[in-house]
This record gives C-alpha cells, sequence and structure tokens, in this order.
C-alpha cells in the first residue's frame, strides 16, 4: 500500500528504506518478494505519471528546466562547498552545478537515460594501474582503490537491470559470440539488450560516420528510453520513444524513459507487505549505545512537524549520495573520515564527473534539428576510455568516453544559448546568431572520469545548519591536475572528428591549468563516494555487498559505493550494485545476520 502523512505510520517494520529513487525502489521490491515488510521514508511527495506527467502540462520548460520543479528544495536542507582545506565553506544557494531529486523517483524521474556497464578495469582500478605502470604512477594524494567485486560477479546484475530498466543498444560480444555491432570495447555479455538501439539523430548520424572516418570505433549509446514497446519482467508497460526532447529534467509522458515510478512503483504499490510514506524527512538513523546495531529511524512528518520513529530489524540507505553520506555522519555510522590523519572512512573519496562540452557548426544547408532528442539518444567512441587504451605515456589514470547525445533543446534555453565564445550576448547579431546555433551546431562531450584524493571529501560543516537545526554536509573539492590533464588531452582528440563532420567553426572547451570548481553552472548530477565499498575497512566505509562495516543492519546503496568516479554514467552501477546487494541479503544475510565479510 502507499501511505502518506496523515496516514498513521508502522511502528515497526522489517526493512526500512530512506529514499524512494531508484536503489530504494530495486531494494523494495526485491525485499517484499522475499516475504519481508518494507517501508520507504521518502522526504519528497508523491509523484505520479498519470497525474504529474499528463500531457501537455508534462513539456512544461518553465516550470521544469527554469523553476525546477522536480529538484531538491534547497530551503529547508543544502550543502556548503569549499575547495581546499583551509576556506570557510558557503552554503549551495541555488541548484545549479548538479540537481539532487526530490520526491517519489528521485533523480531517477528526471535524468536522462543513459544507462553504461562498468568496465572491467573500472571495477579495479587500483590492481590494474598497479600491474601496468607500477605504484609510482599513482599520485601521491591519488586514493585509487578498487571495488572488492569484479565485472564476472555483477554481470547477472547488470542484464537483470537492463531488462527492467527496458534498456535500448546494441551488444557487441554475447557469450563470446561476436556480433559484429555494438561497442567494440565492451566486456562481454550473457545477453543482448532488451530492445534495439534508439534511431540516429542527424547529429548522431553525422558524427558516427566522422569517427568512422578517422579510424575510431563508433556505437550507439545504451538508453533507458524505450526504441519499441516493451513489458519488463515485474509487468510494467513502456511506450517508444518519440524524440520529443523532454527527457531530463521532466516525467515521460509517453512512459518511454524508464524511471522508478514506471518500471518497479506499479509492481510493487499493490504489494500487502509494502508501505510508502511520502513527506518523511529522516533525521538520523537510530542506533544502540554501542553503536553496532541501528534500530530504526526518527523523521519528521512534514505535514504535521511531528517526529515520529520506526523501529526496523534491517535498515537500508538508498538515498542521494550526498545525502547518504550526510544521514550516516549525522547518526554516528562509522568513523568521520580526517584528511589531515588519514582516518576514518565516511566522507571519504568524493567525486564528481570531469565533463565539458564543445559546440561545431555545420554549413548552411545542414540542420540539426535540435528540438528532437532523447535523453539517452547519440553515438559515443570509446577508444580513449577502455582498457586498453594506454594512459602511460600521456601521464594521467581515466578516460573519458566522447559523445553526441542530443537530448533536445527547448525553446528557453534556444533564445539564452547565443553564438558561442567571443560573440555579442545582446542585438541584432545576438539574435542571428540564436538562430543559427539553433538550427545548424551540435554538442559534443567530453564526459570523463573523476579521480579521488586526500583532500575531497565530504564532512559536517562546523557552522551552517538546515532547516531542521543539524548541520548541513560540506563539500570539499576541486579539479586536480591527473584529471584536468586527462580532460584537455580527450578534447584535443575531439578536433579531428569536427573536421571531418565539415565544421564551418567550432568552440572546443577544456579545463584549464589550475582551473577551479566552479559550481554556479550546470555540469552534472553525477557525483560520487563519501561512503565507498571495497574490502579494507580501513579505506572503505562498505564491505562487497554495501554493508556497512560498523552497523551490520545497515545497507548503504547508490553512487556513494564508488571509490572513484569513471568515465561513464553512474545509473547503471547503481541499479546492478543495488540487485547484487538484495540478492546477498536475501540468500545469506537474512538467514544469519551479521556481517557478510568478517573485519580484518
Amino acid at each position: 500500500m502507499t501511505s502518506s502523512s496523515p496516514n498513521i505510520p508502522p511502528s515497526h517494520t522489517d526493512v526500512l528504506i530512506v529514499g524512494a529513487g531508484w536503489a530504494g525502489s530495486i531494494m523494495a521490491k526485491e525485499l517484499t518478494e522475499a516475504g519481508l515488510s518494507v517501508t520507504i521514508l521518502e522526504r519528497g511527495h508523491e509523484h505520479k505519471t498519470a497525474v504529474e506527467g499528463a500531457y501537455p502540462d508534462s513539456i512544461d520548460e518553465l516550470r521544469g528546466s527554469v523553476r525546477k520543479r522536480l529538484f531538491q528544495d534547497l530551503s529547508r536542507n543544502s550543502l556548503t562547498i569549499r575547495h581546499t582545506l583551509n576556506q570557510t565553506a558557503l552554503p549551495y544557494r541555488q541548484l545549479s552545478a548538479f540537481l539532487p531529486g526530490e520526491g517519489v523517483g528521485g533523480a531517477g524521474l528526471h535524468w536522462s537515460g543513459c544507462q553504461f556497464r562498468a568496465t572491467k578495469d573500472d571495477l579495479r582500478l587500483r590492481s590494474v594501474t598497479i600491474e601496468r605502470y607500477g605504484h609510482r604512477f599513482i599520485p601521491e594524494d591519488m586514493h585509487l582503490q578498487d571495488y572488492g567485486v569484479t565485472y564476472e560477479e555483477l554481470e547477472p546484475y547488470f542484464d537483470k537491470a537492463e531488462k527492467i530498466f527496458g534498456t535500448s543498444g546494441e551488444a557487441h560480444s554475447v557469450n563470446k559470440h561476436i556480433t559484429g555491432k555494438g561497442n567494440v570495447f565492451a566486456p562481454d555479455r550473457s545477453d543482448h539488450f532488451p530492445l534495439p538501439p534508439l534511431a540516429d539523430t542527424f547529429s548522431g548520424e553525422k558524427f558516427r560516420q566522422a569517427c568512422s572516418d578517422v579510424g575510431f570505433h563508433p556505437y550507439s549509446i545504451p538508453a533507458a528510453n524505450a526504441s519499441q514497446p516493451y513489458t519488463n519482467p515485474y509487468g510494467c508497460q513502456m511506450g517508444p520513444c518519440n524524440f520529443c526532447g523532454y527527457c531530463s529534467g521532466y516525467d515521460c509522458y509517453l512512459y518511454s524513459k524508464a524511471s522508478p515510478n514506471v518500471n518497479i512503483l506499479p509492481a510493487l504499490r499493490p504489494h500487502p507487505r509494502f508501505t510508502l510514506i511520502t513527506e518523511a524527512q529522516v533525521l538520523r538513523i537510530n542506533l544502540t549505545k554501542d553503536r553496532k546495531h541501528a534500530t530504526g529511524a526518527t523523521y519528521i512528518d512534514l505535514n504535521t512537524q511531528q517526529e515520529n520513529t520506526i523501529s526496523a530489524d534491517l535498515v537500508i540507505l538508498s538515498a542521494f549520495q550526498l545525502y547518504n553520506v550526510h544521514l550516516m555522519l549525522l547518526s554516528g555510522i562509522g568513523q568521520p573520515y580526517d584528511p589531515a590523519k588519514q582516518t576514518g572512512t565516511v566522507g571519504r573519496n568524493f567525486f564528481y564527473q570531469t565533463i565539458t562540452s564543445s559546440r561545431i557548426w555545420l554549413p548552411k544547408n545542414q540542420y540539426t534539428n535540435q528540438f528532437i532528442g532523447a535523453g539517452g539518444a547519440g553515438v559515443a567512441i570509446d577508444d580513449f576510455n577502455h582498457p586498453g587504451f594506454d594512459r602511460g605515456p600521456l601521464g594521467f589514470i581515466g578516460g573519458s568516453p566522447i559523445w553526441v547525445n542530443q537530448a533536445g533543446i527547448k525553446p528557453i534555453a534556444a533564445a539564452t544559448a547565443g553564438g558561442g565564445k567571443n560573440r555579442p550576448r545582446w542585438g541584432s547579431t545576438y539574435k542571428h546568431d540564436m538562430i543559427e546555433t539553433y538550427k545548424h551546431s551540435l554538442s559534443i562531450d567530453a564526459h570523463g572520469s573523476n579521480m579521488t584524493y586526500r583532500d575531497t571529501y565530504l564532512d559536517l560543516d562546523p557552522t551552517w545548519k538546515n532547516v531542521y537545526g543539524q548541520p548541513l554536509l560540506r563539500m570539499t573539492f576541486t579539479w586536480k591536475e591527473n584529471d584536468i590533464r586527462m580532460n584537455r588531452y580527450i578534447v584535443e582528440q575531439l578536433k579531428p572528428i569536427a573536421h571531418a563532420m565539415g565544421a564551418t567553426r567550432a568552440d572546443f572547451n577544456m579545463l584549464e591549468p589550475g582551473q577551479l570548481f566552479d559550481s554556479r553552472f550546470y555540469q552534472t548530477t553525477h557525483l560520487g563516494g563519501g561512503a565507498v565499498m571495497g574490502d579494507n575497512p580501513q579505506t572503505s566505509a562498505l564491505n562487497r555487498y554495501l554493508q556497512s562495516w560498523d552497523v551490520s543492519n545497515v545497507f548503504v546503496i547508490g553512487s556513494n559505493a564508488f571509490p572513484q568516479g569513471m568515465g561513464y554514467n553512474p545509473t547503471g552501477l547503481v541499479a546492478a550494485l543495488a540487485y547484487w546487494s538484495a540478492h546477498h541479503i536475501r540468500t545469506r544475510y537474512l538467514s544469519s545476520p551479521g556481517p557478510l565479510v568478517p573485519a580484518l
């Protein structure tokens, strides 16, 4: 059933889940199937596609992209940001650089739909770096770590997630059989994608041909946007994408973009052992005096402002990455990370995504039709991201796909685009440039990895508090030399592609040496780390099953578990890890509650 205050919440539940996004919905579905009573606490309000996704209200750019109706309310809770340890952090007051979701579906409701698997090397990056280049290749202040789980172990869960999401794509290798299509660098798969790839836009078609002409290896981006009608294993139905251009930041009125609201919750809501409580702000996870066992959670009913407590046998944190870490710090789960002493693990290894977008203009007889788009529609190359790409002579760790991902430019955004660098920002020339940019240009992205370092981390701010009187989360982060070097190299590789596409003009954007992170403009909502998984409790907050080393009946699911960033979008790996963790809870933990991995 679905409950929202003022309904009476249960006093006890077998499983208490914080957050109703992808991770929380996956865990709830898996654990109700195991016969457990499951309650989700969601701080935001209800989102139902049949209501809020109804056409034409769902494609209101002013309400969606400008007023940001699906995103977090920063007036209640936010975070502070600083670049270095000796600075005073200031609050993130306006949604700009990144856009956490709020309400049922979370960021999984407003995402775009690019759904990648991790590479084998992504999951054991420290080990493979040392094997190829030696310990000295790793910068002294870089926290390079393995996940503690391999691609082969996660492959069945990547496959399951793709079938639940209705992913459109093209496999290259299935059970060691080479198809001659897809991403030639992708690891082997046990099955094909459930749906064929989305059609190329004109921009994608031009990019694909140019990459082939230059000698690279283009492939269709795996997209959780249905290319055909689809019914997933839960019985949830999707309609085919019509490239309306309203993906990122919006409900999908065609039920074509995968979301918890479309792909899981319709099968979960009717379950008699399931309860969803909305507008419930969790303040803390309650622990026993020895801080080794969670007893439940205390939350505020945002309608009545009354504090409530629910007891539980098992607690799962599945909020947005930042707030999983925040809740662990507020609750005293694990030891906070101290960058000076290099002790503690909660808050350690925060990262972002090293992403820059460049723009090229095509001849005036070629129309890019940028109003057409889908969140995952696009063509990519992995020539500078795959495991065999030799980073040694280039002096950096990590890599980046390069892609054209035409998600659709809407009228208000188009009106502010202008003509690129060093062009007028007003007047008749600006108007002319705006039209030319909209009709004849396209964006090419370098979507790179971001490593973690001794002094990029999360902790509790000593000054600023949220509306509930709790310390805000503090982010200490800026760009580092390794990632800047990587980005600059990758952007240089765009130039021959742009030339092969017949570009008449190009603005190539890259990070500059020493450039600081700027939170004033949107980059991506791909944040990670802070409560990472691994095989060593001295450097990871979670074991390989995403179980807290310190509080064994707490599991923490999300990109917070990634030890460092990869070149791909995180959602595919988040979903696979959720199914992986749920499987081991069902098959091992429930029969013998306690640590699934003994601490060293």
